[in-house]
């Protein structure tokens, strides 16, 4: 017994030695990918005027890129609007085909939407890239604390 204690504190300690380095390794991977794209939080979001690096102002940069397209489309999401809306001519009026319906067009408003999901989703991401890397670490800890309080405890008996 005293045998399977001794294997279990080692594999404890070096299991949580490398999920320590994978969470420091996760984390400056998520930092280092975010500093490349030299990002600087809106000036209207929570936190203005920033270089978007750890996962408050990536929180703050997504919340002020929501905040923009909405207001772009008058408070509309994506599944709110459209695809296709009429054609207007220079006075506001619809463009009629030879049939006399409504020429229809692609809404650019409901396709702005596209890039902002996808500039949201990518910052989110790295919040969550964030998150599981200290998430990994802080179990690393744990796992090296159990392993070695079990080496301890043995020397001491």
């Amino acid at each position: 017994m005293k045998k399977l204690l001794s294997i279990s504190a080692v594999l404890a300690l070096i299991i949580g030695i490398l999920l320590l380095a994978g969470g420091i390794w996760g984390i400056a991977f998520t930092y280092k990918s975010v500093a490349q794209e030299k990002i600087i939080t809106a000036e209207d979001a929570s936190i203005p005027n920033k270089p978007v690096r750890g996962p408050f102002t990536l929180k703050s940069q997504a919340e002020a890129i929501r905040g923009h397209v909405l207001k772009m489309t008058d408070g509309k999401t994506y599944a709110e609007m459209p695809r296709q809306i009429p054609k207007l001519d220079s006075s506001g009026k619809p463009v009629l085909d030879e049939k006399g319906e409504p020429v229809m067009v692609s809404n650019d408003a409901r396709n702005i939407w596209i890039t902002a999901t996808t500039l949201i989703t990518a910052l989110n991401l790295a919040i969550m890239g964030y998150v599981v890397s200290g998430l990994v670490l802080l179990f690393g800890l744990v796992l090296i604390v159990i392993g070695g309080g079990l080496i301890l405890q043995k020397r001491i008996d």
